[in-house]
């Protein structure tokens, strides 16, 4: 959790300077704002501690291998985002966001806090990359996924006008 933590404050650092309306900029067609990956972030890791939180209630015990999860921040790959965590198009403010990601994180930290570490390792649910990731897997997946994102971000300021 420490490394998400510090990739967390990484991605908010990168857009503390910036407004709202660089924030919600769409400097390319078909690309997303800053503000639109940073409601991607918030939205998976929403959806993540649901299907953890789930998994740990009424999932089954599932034996898989570690999967290489420090690929996640390859950014040569483009992955489809899921439609659930499909930004929206909507003007957000900065201090929208950053409650919700507030929010997001409070839930995780408190979900892991919380669970059986060894349903954590016992657990499964598949990643439409990796295949059956662990519970446990899927905690650094989170930290990776901003780290990717975070490059997406720093893209997109540099096209900022």
């Amino acid at each position: 959790m420490e490394e998400n933590k510090k990739i967390r404050e990484a991605v908010l650092r990168s857009v503390e300077n910036l407004s709202d309306e660089q924030l919600n900029e769409q400097v390319e067609e078909g690309r997303w704002s800053i503000m639109q990956v940073l409601n991607h972030l918030y939205l998976m890791e929403r959806a993540i501690v649901h299907t953890l939180s789930n998994q740990l209630a009424n999932g089954e015990n599932k034996t898989t291998v570690d999967k290489p999860i420090q690929f996640t921040t390859d950014r040569s790959t483009k992955v489809l985002a899921p439609s659930f965590a499909t930004p929206s198009d909507d003007f957000i403010a900065l201090t929208n966001m950053k409650s919700n990601l507030t929010t997001s994180r409070e839930n995780l930290n408190t979900l892991v806090a919380s669970a059986d570490k060894t349903l954590l390792a016992q657990r499964t649910y598949p990643h439409p990359v990796f295949g059956d990731l662990s519970l446990e897997q899927w905690i650094p997946f989170i930290g990776l996924h901003e780290k990717r994102h975070l490059a997406q971000i720093e893209e997109v300021k540099e096209k900022l006008v």
